[in-house]
Formats: C-alpha cells, sequence, structure tokens
C-alpha cells in the first residue's frame, strides 16, 4: 500500500518512514506543501500523512486543495498543535483523522490501520503486471518459468512502475523514490539502474519493457504478442 508523508521535520520524517516500512507500507516522503500538491495529484496513494506546520504551504492549505479537487484519500493529519479550534479546522477541511505530536508508535499505527481498513486496504505480497510477477518479499522478479533477483535499488524503481503501471515517471520521482529525498543520487545513477532493469526484463523475455519518454521519464510499455 502506498502513503505519502509529508513532514518537515527531517529527522522524524526518516522516523515514521521507518517505522511504516517496517509494516509492509510503500512509503513516499516529502517536506513542503507544494511538492505534498504534486505528489498527491501525480501518484496513487492510499493514505497521506500531512503536517500541519509546512514551508511554501501549510497543511490546512494542502488539505483545501486537494479536497476541492476531487481527491478522496483518508487524510491524517499529524502536527504538534493541539488546541481544538485547529483540529476543528482539519476536520472542517476535510481531514479524516488527527493526531498530536509528540505520539506514540501503538497510536501512529493504530490509526494509519484504522484509516486503510475503512478503504478495504490489504497489504500486497506480490505485484503482478501482464507476464511479470514481482515479490514483495524477496525482491524475486518471476516471468513465465524464470526468475531472477532484484537488487534493493531495482526493487524500489521497479515497484514504483509496477504501482503506476500507466503513469510516466519522471527522474525527480524515482530518484525519491529509490533513494529518499535526502539523497545525493542524480539522474545518472536513475539511468544506470533502468539500464540494469531493461538488461533483467530480456532475460526474462518479458513483454514489459521500460520505455524512455523524451524529457520527461519513463514508463512501461508492453510489447504486442
Amino acid at each position: 500500500m502506498n502513503i505519502l508523508l509529508v513532514e518537515d521535520e527531517l529527522n522524524l520524517a526518516r522516523a515514521v518512514k521507518k517505522i511504516l516500512e517496517q509494516q509492509g507500507y510503500y512509503v513516499d516522503a516529502v517536506h513542503d506543501g507544494l511538492s505534498a500538491i504534486d505528489y498527491a495529484k501525480g501518484m496513487e496513494y492510499q493514505l497521506i500523512i500531512l503536517d500541519v506546520m509546512l514551508p511554501k504551504l501549510d497543511g490546512f492549505e494542502v488539505l483545501r486543495i486537494l479536497r476541492k479537487d476531487g481527491l478522496n484519500v483518508p487524510i491524517l493529519m499529524l502536527t504538534a498543535r493541539s488546541a481544538v479550534a485547529d483540529k476543528v479546522t482539519g476536520l472542517n477541511s476535510g481531514a479524516d483523522d488527527y493526531l498530536t505530536k509528540p505520539f506514540d508508535t501503538e497510536e501512529l499505527l493504530a490509526r494509519v490501520g484504522a484509516l486503510t481498513r475503512r478503504r478495504g486496504e490489504v497489504i500486497v505480497e506480490e505485484l503482478k503486471y501482464e507476464d511479470l510477477s514481482l515479490s514483495v518479499q524477496s525482491a524475486v522478479l518471476s516471468c513465465g518459468g524464470e526468475s531472477v533477483q532484484l537488487s534493493h535499488k531495482e526493487f524500489e524503481l521497479l515497484k514504483c512502475f509496477l504501482y503506476n503501471p500507466t503513469m510516466t515517471l519522471t527522474k525527480e520521482t524515482l530518484i525519491l523514490r529509490a533513494w529518499g529525498a535526502d539523497s545525493e543520487a542524480t539522474d545518472n545513477n536513475v539511468e544506470v539502474y533502468i539500464s540494469f532493469l531493461r538488461k533483467k526484463l530480456r532475460y526474462l523475455r518479458s513483454r514489459v519493457a521500460i520505455r524512455n519518454i523524451q524529457k520527461l521519464g519513463y514508463r512501461l510499455e508492453v510489447e504486442p504478442c
């Protein structure tokens, strides 16, 4: 399941991301309001954890914009503010729940679980697209009777494609997903690992290929039988 975490305190963002990933969630973390809107509109998420105090655009305004644009994904407001008026503002703006910092890990996971269960969410153990099957637990990619082991970066990149098989993904998005927001990875890193993935797809004789969309990024393409 995909979660978007919007938190400008980098240490807290890293900690929450790690906690959620240990529970089997797939987490993108961004650190300002404008990036939150870009990612929420550009990718498919089953939950957004949204801080109120953000640079560029505060969480309340992000929430209003997303709801105005028809995005109905569950949103958990995460903030140091504890005043009743702030909670009412968030809930009236379209938030589904509200958690005040500092918080216990158990309470965070309980609220995340409650919000995702309302949508009938199931933790995915295997991602499938066309003739490909990717084990989320072992990072083994299979096609027909053949299989290959993916490296960590190959796994993270391919997961991103398989979760969004019809979308063109920018190099910036792929860097964020596979290396993280604080990484010094460049476009060249993405190109190298895309090359590795293409070789493994060819080895498996898969009909799925990773196509370069000039000046935009990459997307999956299914070759005709």
